[in-house]
């Protein structure tokens, strides 16, 4: 036979619900501003009729209801979502750092503008022509100095300027590396927190949401990949479990987090690294010590194309597979020296065969000078200090003692024009203007790639917010469903309690 208090169980258990309903609704709209905080719902569910099943069970006609029961509070989340979101996001690293890398070095170059390496060839081969028209004035000499003294400097600016912007980038490297780990630590232990919680039968939803947000974030460091591992006892089939999580290489994936066990990366750059961790000198790798694979290396080779740290490797610079030295600022590093170098014999060759202003009459003879620029590369051109210091030892005419005579000033300027063997038969200025274009085509590149994949993150965006946000009509919608239900229930509760008043105290009481 039934309980007489069975109504009263079963309006109870639905105001429990609702209750919790209504509560998990509050969560929600708490948080709707919360960044990477996922909706969640009350999953309800029908509590077991009456009677049960069993040899010792009642029999009666029908099977009653005994209400409801919240099954569990599940988080809203779309799991093949979150891997394209990933995806796009490492894609995205990728190119806005290769973007600022690039941008970097072309505020450096300043091309084409009037303060740039471009605009001092111009000024100095003007400067030339007037000396070649007025070989004996000695304010032309002088500006043919100053002009060769201002290539240099740009040369020497440029030159310090892409080094130091190299050495800012091993510095990023070295912070993206103590991020990761930080990232990858934090992982861990959030790991250790549901392994925790998910035996006992609960569902760690805020947990999730950290833990998720976490991997969003290496996502743009690194190519990841996410599997997942039951912690088992009585954990709801629902429950995510532990994290695996795994940095994609062009090899087999390298696991770096795995439960609680948790890796750390180290960059490694050529001529090691300095007392805070960050590379000297071109990158090879990364050791990936303890946690799951005790220790691993990898490759910079093996990197994937994705993600900001391989960005950042490429700009600073690393070792490839044959053993030499690439990358954006390596390689532009590279095409100045081998400009500046070139410049500097081709200039000095036609100024060794040319003669200087000859001598006043009285005055003690000087030696001819024969090389106008000294030093080698972009770090080390300079104009020799006796052409700065007497200007009239530029060796502008073409023969000895004669002091109108222009003919190897003209050769000087021509130096500009001539093709160079060195500089695979361009001239100077043309080779500068093709190393410009081909970087203004990278940068062109990056900024194109970078909106694409902006785009594309921010639709894969709109996809999971529209799962997974929380949307305040939506909310307030169910709140009042809730509420309503829960009157309804506590309705019920008050007719089942006249019910009982009319048998308890209603009833026996015939005749009197």
């Amino acid at each position: 036979m039934r309980s007489t208090f069975m109504g009263l169980e079963t309006s109870k258990r639905g105001l429990y619900t609702q209750q919790s309903a209504l509560y998990t609704t509050g969560h929600n709209i708490s948080n709707a501003n919360t960044l990477g905080y996922s909706r969640q719902r009350v999953n309800m569910q029908a509590t077991s009729g009456f009677p049960g099943v069993g040899i010792n069970a009642g029999t009666m006609p029908g099977f009653l209801g005994t209400g409801v029961e919240a099954g569990s509070v599940q988080r809203i989340r779309d799991g093949f979502v979150d891997k394209q979101y990933r995806d796009e996001s490492n894609k995205l690293g990728y190119w806005g750092a290769r973007t600022d890398a690039i941008s970097q070095m072309e505020d450096v170059l300043a091309e084409p503008s009037k303060y740039g390496l471009q605009q001092s060839f111009s000024d100095f081969w003007q400067a030339l022509q007037t000396l070649a028209a007025s070989p004996e004035n000695g304010g032309a000499r002088a500006v043919v100095a100053e002009r060769g003294v201002a290539i240099a400097d740009s040369f020497n600016y440029i030159d310090k300027s892409l080094n130091d912007i190299q050495t800012n980038l091993g510095k990023e490297i070295g912070v993206s590396a103590k991020n990761i780990n930080s990232l990858l630590k934090q992982i861990g232990e959030l790991n250790r927190q549901i392994a925790e919680v998910e035996p006992n039968g609960y569902l760690p939803n805020d947990l999730y949401d950290a833990r998720d947000n976490l991997l969003d974030e290496l996502s743009t460091l690194v190519p990841i990949e996410v599997s997942y591992e039951k912690t088992g006892g009585r954990a709801p089939a629902m429950a995510d479990g532990t994290v695996t999580v795994k940095i994609k290489t062009n090899g087999e994936p390298i696991t770096v987090v795995h439960k609680d066990s948790v890796s750390e990366l180290k960059p490694v750059g050529q001529e090691g690294t300095d007392s805070e961790g960050n590379p000297l000198g071109a990158m090879t790798g990364f050791t990936i010590t303890g946690g799951p694979q005790e220790v691993e290396t990898l490759d910079v080779n093996d990197m994937q194309k994705s993600g900001s740290l391989k960005s950042l490797v490429t700009s600073f610079g690393y070792i490839d597979s044959t053993g030499a030295k690439k990358g954006l600022y390596p390689d532009m590093l590279a095409e100045l020296d081998k400009m500046a170098n070139a410049f500097i014999k081709a200039f000095n060759e036609v100024h060794a065969s040319g003669e200087p202003l000859p001598t006043p009459d009285g005055q003690p003879e000087k030696e001819k000078v024969p090389n106008f620029f000294e030093g080698t590369g972009a770090s080390g051109i300079k104009v020799v200090d006796a052409i700065q210091e007497d200007p009239s030892r530029i060796n502008a005419s073409s023969a000895s003692g004669q002091v109108g005579n222009a003919g190897n000033a003209k050769k000087l300027g021509d130096v500009l024009f001539n093709p160079l063997a060195d500089l695979q038969g361009s001239s100077v200025q043309t080779y500068y203007s093709g190393v410009v274009g081909r970087l203004g085509v990278e940068g062109q590149q990056a900024v194109k790639m970078t909106g694409n994949s902006v785009t594309l993150l921010g639709a894969v965006s709109n996809r999971r917010d529209s799962i997974s946000s929380v949307s305040l009509d939506e909310e307030m919608t169910d709140m009042i469903r809730f509420q309503q239900a829960y009157n309804a229930s506590a309705r019920m509760v008050t007719v089942m309690d006249e019910t009982l008043d009319k048998i308890i105290n209603g009833m026996g009481v015939v005749g009197r």
